[in-house]
């Protein structure tokens, strides 16, 4: 892994354009090819990124390049969309590159892991019509736990917690706002799924338009007591 922090622009050009002028930021490259640029702020989301497979290269400077102040251009190309992340940097500040060897991946917690385990199987709880795409479909920022389609074929996006909290609901909010950028799958539904929904949870979860299912970890295992239940 490379951490660069540079004075940089950043200009997107694909499926859509976006242009961050000049600042200073960091420049993470990753070892499967992936670019994620930061800056100091906006929790862990990345203000822009390219997604792997990808590769790195230098490009030329251009004569107009240089006489802005350019000293190196980054272009980071995806093997398979084409899409270019094109980073002009003015200035170095830090440049470090670290071995980090192979991560053993997130161990969730059980009863959160089979509670997807579980869901993934009954995915009609969700509601009639559903099927299942696959389980951790990974983003360029994490794996949502569940995607899925609904009657009419379109996306959902599950987020599944043993207790639903505000985090939950923003970690959702950045993987739904980071798929709509996929025209493969945009427009996202986002199903927020959890045991227990905390008040505060469900309103900013409604508030964004992300339904809100609460699961019954003992039912979906086929261990209902037969107890009149209210929720």
């Amino acid at each position: 892994m490379r951490l660069v922090i540079a004075r940089c622009s950043v200009d997107y050009v694909g499926r859509l354009t976006s242009h961050l002028p000049e600042a200073t930021r960091l420049l993470i490259h990753k070892a499967d090819g992936s670019l994620l640029i930061h800056s100091d702020g906006g929790s862990y989301k990345p203000l822009n990124w390219m997604s792997p497979p990808a590769v790195l290269s230098m490009a030329e400077l251009s004569e107009e390049q240089q006489l802005a102040g350019v000293i190196e251009c980054w272009e980071v190309v995806h093997r398979k969309s084409g899409d270019r992340l094109r980073v002009n940097i003015y200035e170095w500040i830090s440049d470090e590159r670290f071995e980090l060897g192979t991560d053993p991946g997130l161990t969730k917690d059980g009863v959160e892991s089979h509670l997807q385990e579980l869901l993934a199987a009954q995915i009609e709880r969700l509601g009639d019509g559903h099927t299942l795409v696959r389980r951790e479909y990974m983003t360029a920022i994490g794996p949502v736990d569940i995607l899925a389609r609904d009657e009419s074929g379109r996306a959902v996006a599950v987020e599944i917690k043993r207790r639903g909290e505000i985090d939950g609901v923003e970690q959702l909010t950045r993987y739904l706002e980071l798929m709509n950028r996929d025209p493969l799958l945009a427009p996202v539904q986002g199903v927020f799924a959890a045991q227990e929904i905390r008040p505060q949870a469900r309103t900013l979860a409604e508030d964004r338009g992300i339904r809100c299912v609460v699961l019954d970890y003992e039912e979906m295992r086929g261990d209902e007591s037969g107890h009149l239940r209210l929720f």
